[in-house]
C-alpha cells in the first residue's frame, strides 16, 4: 500500500487487520486536518472526499479494492455539494410585497418555500428557490443569492415580474407624457364618453403637458404641482378638472410601481362651487320659441325645455311612442343607461307627427340662444324644466326620473328606475307618463 501527500510517497507492505487499523487511523487524520482548517461540515461529508485505489505495482495485496490503493488528501480545486433542504419563511410584510394571487395560498402554507443551501469550493455558499407552482409553472421561478435575506428579495421580485410563456411583457412608460398617454388610452377612455375624452386630451395638452411632459413620473414633486393649481386658482372648474386628471394619472403611476406615493395628495385643492343653469322666465321662454318659429331650432328648443335633455344628451335622442328616450351621459364605469320622459301637452304641439328629431351643433345652439337672450345658454333650459316641473306639482320621484338624476334606495324608488332605465314596464311607464301630463301651463 502506498500513500501520496502533496507529491510524496511511500510503499508499506501490511496484512488485512494492520490494514483495518491504518483506515482507522487514516480517518482519525482526516477528523485532525478538518478541525484544523475550521471547516464546519460534517465527518461523512469530508470522508467521501478521499480515495482509495489498488496498488498496481503490489500484485499479491489481498486487501478489499476498496481499501488498498492510495489515499489522496482533498484537492485544492472547487467542488460543489449541496446540502440539505431547509424552509426559507416569510414576514407578514414581505409577504403583502408580493402579488395579490397569491398572498392567501402562501398564508395557507405556512408562509414558507422550499430552498437549497449549495457550497462551492472551501469558504463560498450559497442558497437557490426553484418554484414551480401553478400558474408559475411555465416557466417555473429559479433564483439564487449568497444570503437568504437576498434570496427573499430577489424572489419576491421575481414573483412581481413574472410574465408567463406566451404572454407579451407591457412596457410602462417612466416618462410623464408617455404614461399620460398610456393612462388616456387604457383607462380613462373606458369610463368617459367621447366628447368629454376629448376634451380631457385638450386640456392635458395644453395646461399639464408643457409643464410636466419631458420629466420622469418620479421626478416631479407636489411644490410643482402646487404652483400649476396656483396659477388656475381663478379658474375653479378648469383648477378643478387639471386637479382631477393629475390625481388620476398619479394614482395610477403608484399602482404601476412607478412611484411610492402620490404627491397631488400634499396639494392644496378648495372645491369651487359649480355654477348651475339659470331657468328662464316664462316671458323669455315665449320670446325664444317665438323667434324660430317654423325651422328646426325651434323645434329643438321645444325638446330641451320641455325634457330637461342635457345638451350632450340631445344627440341620442329619439322619440319612442308616448315618450322621449335618450342616453343618460351621467353614468360612469362605461355603463349604457336609458331615460324616458313623456311627450307633455306642452311639448306635443312641437313633435306631433314626427318620426325623427332634427340635429343641431350645440355650439350653433348656444349662438342662437345668445342672440336673443344674451345671458342664457342651452343647459338653462334643464333647468327650466325641472323649475316648471315643480312649479305644476310633479312627484319629486318622477323629476328625478325624468332629469337622469340618482333617486333613492327603497324599494319603491328602485322599482320606479327600471322605467327609467331599459326595461320597459307598462305600469311604471305609465306612471311617468301620468306625471307628465301635470306639465301644462
Amino acid at each position: 500500500m502506498s500513500f501520496h501527500y502533496k507529491g510524496a510517497s511511500m510503499e508499506i507492505y501490511i496484512p488485512n487487520d494492520e490494514a483495518a487499523q491504518l483506515m482507522s487511523a487514516a480517518e482519525f487524520i482526516i477528523r485532525v486536518i478538518a478541525n484544523a482548517q475550521g471547516r464546519a461540515e460534517s465527518y461523512a461529508a469530508r470522508r467521501e472526499s478521499w480515495a482509495c485505489t489498488q496498488n498496481d505495482n503490489y500484485e499479491e495485496s489481498p486487501f478489499p479494492r476498496t481499501l488498498a490503493g492510495i489515499i489522496k488528501v482533498p484537492s485544492e480545486e472547487k467542488s460543489e455539494t449541496v446540502a440539505e433542504n431547509g424552509l426559507l419563511k416569510f414576514s407578514e410584510k414581505e409577504i403583502s410585497e408580493m402579488p395579490k394571487k397569491i398572498r392567501k395560498f402562501f398564508r395557507s402554507q405556512g408562509m414558507t418555500v422550499h430552498y437549497r443551501e449549495r457550497t462551492d469550493g472551501r469558504y463560498n455558499k450559497s442558497y437557490e428557490v426553484r418554484y414551480a407552482k401553478k400558474p408559475y409553472n411555465d416557466p417555473p421561478i429559479s433564483v439564487s443569492a449568497t444570503s437568504l435575506p437576498e434570496l427573499k428579495a430577489r424572489f419576491i421580485e421575481k414573483l412581481n415580474d413574472y410574465i408567463p410563456n406566451g404572454d407579451v411583457a407591457i412596457t410602462i412608460p417612466s416618462l410623464f407624457d408617455g404614461f399620460a398617454a398610456f393612462w388616456f388610452e387604457n383607462f380613462h377612455k373606458r369610463k368617459v364618453c367621447e366628447e368629454t375624452y376629448k376634451k380631457s386630451v385638450v386640456r392635458y395638452n395644453q395646461y399639464i403637458k408643457p409643464l410636466f411632459g419631458n420629466s420622469k413620473v418620479k421626478d416631479i414633486y407636489s411644490t410643482s404641482i402646487q404652483k400649476l393649481l396656483d396659477e388656475l386658482s381663478d379658474r375653479h372648474r378648469l383648477e378643478e378638472d387639471v386637479h382631477s386628471m393629475l390625481n388620476q394619472i398619479f394614482t395610477c403611476a403608484v399602482k404601476h410601481g412607478l412611484i411610492r406615493l402620490n404627491p397631488v395628495g400634499m396639494c392644496f385643492h378648495q372645491n369651487g362651487e359649480r355654477e348651475h343653469g339659470i331657468a328662464i322666465s316664462k316671458a323669455d321662454e315665449k320670446k325664444l320659441l317665438t323667434a324660430y318659429e317654423g325651422s328646426p331650432i325651434q323645434i329643438v328648443l321645444a325638446v330641451m325645455l320641455y325634457t330637461g335633455l342635457r345638451p350632450c344628451e340631445y344627440a341620442s335622442a329619439v322619440i319612442e311612442g308616448k315618450f322621449v328616450k335618450a342616453q343618460n351621459r351621467k353614468r360612469k364605469g362605461g355603463k349604457i343607461e336609458y331615460k324616458r320622459i313623456p311627450i307633455t301637452p306642452m311639448l306635443r304641439p312641437y313633435v306631433e307627427g314626427l318620426s325623427n328629431l332634427p340635429r343641431i351643433n350645440m355650439k350653433t345652439l348656444d349662438r342662437r340662444i345668445k342672440a336673443i337672450l344674451p345671458k342664457h345658454k342651452p343647459y338653462d333650459m334643464r333647468t327650466t324644466f325641472e323649475t316648471r316641473c315643480d312649479e305644476c306639482k310633479i312627484e319629486d320621484r318622477a323629476i328625478g326620473l325624468f332629469m337622469g338624476n340618482n333617486i333613492g334606495k327603497d324599494k319603491k324608488d328602485a322599482k320606479l328606475k327600471k322605467a327609467y332605465t331599459d326595461i320597459t314596464d307598462a305600469d311604471y311607464l305609465e306612471y311617468l307618463y301620468r306625471e307628465g301630463q301635470k306639465l301644462n301651463y
